[in-house]
């Protein structure tokens, strides 16, 4: 029909022509991002994401002297950044956690004035308490000691951490009726807790490279 809008691309059509659109060169363009967000989609779905919040473009980094912990869960899982990045991270989820001499470090670069640090320190004293402790973590290293610890547990069938603390079907997972970690070292995206009580809160910016380990 005369003056009807071609849907298809004719031979020799070199991008607009006559207001029509490449519709195979717009289709290049936007299944990445329809693939994309398909696929946050599906984890979502199936309790792949683990921060329920989009992460910054830095990780921190969070030592303790020792953790005692009550109800530990670890699995595999992905965190989500604002530009809808997935970054790979393994959970480690704690449902009754103690820290003492804890210390959190993280540090930007700015134009200009160079690198500037972010230091917290808290249980110095009196430990830290947390619940429903999540840490996204991509590395984690000190010297541990588990109770009826199981291995190779399917991460969806998790029920010794947080109720919430479970992965996708078929992956790895490790679960403990408690845990306890002297000289902790980790490096992580992002940390969730349903309480967080910091004893001896202290907190300090200054110029610099200056980190908990």
């Amino acid at each position: 029909m005369a003056g009807s809008p071609q849907l298809t691309d004719p031979p020799g059509d070199a991008g607009h022509d006559g207001g029509r659109v490449r519709w195979r060169r717009f289709a290049v363009l936007t299944v990445p991002a329809v693939a994309v967000t398909a696929g946050l989609g599906i984890a979502l779905a199936q309790g792949a994401l683990a921060a329920s919040f989009a992460v910054s473009g830095q990780q921190f980094k969070v030592s303790a002297k020792s953790l005692e912990g009550e109800g530990f869960a670890q699995y595999g899982s992905v965190d989500v950044n604002a530009r809808e990045e997935l970054i790979p991270v393994a959970v480690t989820a704690i449902r009754e956690a103690k820290l003492h001499s804890l210390c959190q470090s993280v540090v930007t670069t700015l134009p200009v004035v160079g690198d500037i640090s972010l230091n917290l320190t808290a249980g110095q004293k009196n430990p830290v308490e947390a619940s429903n402790l999540f840490v996204d973590a991509t590395q984690l290293s000190g010297d541990a000691v588990f109770s009826n610890i199981e291995i190779g547990r399917d991460a969806s069938t998790l029920d010794k951490g947080p109720a919430e603390a479970v992965g996708m079907q078929d992956l790895f997972a490790q679960q403990a009726d408690t845990v306890s970690i002297t000289d902790l070292h980790q490096t992580a995206w992002a940390t969730n807790a349903g309480t967080f009580k910091l004893s001896g809160l202290s907190m300090n910016i200054s110029k610099g490279k200056k980190e908990c380990f």
